[in-house]
C-alpha cells in the first residue's frame, strides 16, 4: 500500500461520530461568534446587553446577599486560578498514565490565552463602567468566559475519555456557563461577551483537538513507516 493510499485510509478512520459532532459544534460556535460582533460592532445593538444586566440587577436587589458568593465563583475562571491549574491538572493527568491528555489540556489553555488576547485587541471594546468589582483590560470576548469553557471543556472530555467519567462533563459545563453569568452580574463584562466568549472557546477547543487528534495520527504513521522499513 503507497503512502497516499495509506492517508486516504487514515482520513476515511477519521470520519466519525465524534468528528461529525464536533464539526456541526465548530460551525455553530462560529456562526455564534461572528453573529454576536456583527450585532455589537456593525449594528451597534445593546438591546440584549440591556436585557441581561435588567435580569441580574433584579436578582441582586431581591438578594443582596448574593453578590459574596458570587465573587467567590467568578474566581474560579480567573487567571490567578487557571494559570496554576492549568500546570497542576496536566502534572495530574501524566501522572495518571495519560501524557497526551496532559499535553491537550496544557496547549490548549495556552492557545486559549493567546487567542482571547488576540480577539480583544482586534475587537477593542472597553468594558463596562459600574463593575462591582475591579477589572482589567477589554471586554470582548469576555476571558472567564472563553478560558472557563476551554479548562472545564476539556477536562469534561478528559474525564469521560480517558478516566471513564462521563458523569462530570454536564456539572463541569454548567459550572463553565455559571461562571459566565457571574460575569453579568458582577457588570464585569456585558452579555454579548460572555455568549462570545463561550463561542470561541468552544470553536477554539473543537479545532485544537482536531488539528492535534490530526498531527498525532500523522506521527503514528510515520512511525509505523519507519518501522516497516527496518
Amino acid at each position: 500500500m503507497n503512502r497516499f493510499t495509506s492517508r486516504l485510509l487514515a482520513l476515511a478512520g477519521l470520519l466519525t461520530v465524534e468528528v461529525l459532532f464536533g464539526l456541526v459544534l465548530f460551525i455553530v460556535a462560529f456562526a455564534v461568534f461572528f453573529y454576536l460582533a456583527r450585532v455589537v460592532f456593525v449594528h451597534h445593538s445593546v438591546a440584549l446587553d440591556n436585557w441581561a444586566s435588567g435580569i441580574v440587577d433584579g436578582w441582586r436587589l431581591a438578594n443582596p446577599g448574593l453578590t459574596g458568593p458570587v465573587r467567590v465563583v467568578t474566581f474560579f475562571a480567573a487567571l490567578p486560578f487557571l494559570l496554576p491549574a492549568s500546570v497542576i491538572a496536566p502534572l495530574l493527568i501524566r501522572r495518571a498514565g495519560h501524557p497526551r491528555g496532559a499535553w491537550e489540556m496544557l496547549l490548549a489553555m495556552a492557545g486559549s490565552v493567546l487567542l482571547n488576547q488576540l480577539l480583544k485587541w482586534y475587537f477593542n471594546r472597553p468594558r463596562p463602567t459600574n463593575a462591582l468589582l475591579q477589572t482589567f483590560g477589554l471586554s470582548f470576548p469576555s476571558g472567564h468566559a472563553m478560558l472557563g469553557i476551554t479548562f472545564y471543556g476539556c477536562l469534561a472530555w478528559l474525564l469521560a475519555r480517558h478516566f471513564k467519567r462521563p458523569v462530570w462533563v454536564v456539572p463541569l459545563l454548567l459550572w463553565a456557563g455559571l461562571i459566565g453569568l457571574t460575569r453579568v452580574y458582577l457588570h464585569a463584562h456585558y452579555a454579548t461577551d460572555v455568549l462570545a466568549g463561550f463561542a470561541g472557546g468552544a470553536a477554539w477547543l473543537v479545532a485544537f483537538r482536531a488539528g492535534l487528534k490530526l498531527f498525532w495520527r500523522e506521527e503514528e504513521a510515520v512511525m509505523e513507516e519507519e518501522s516497516a522499513s527496518l
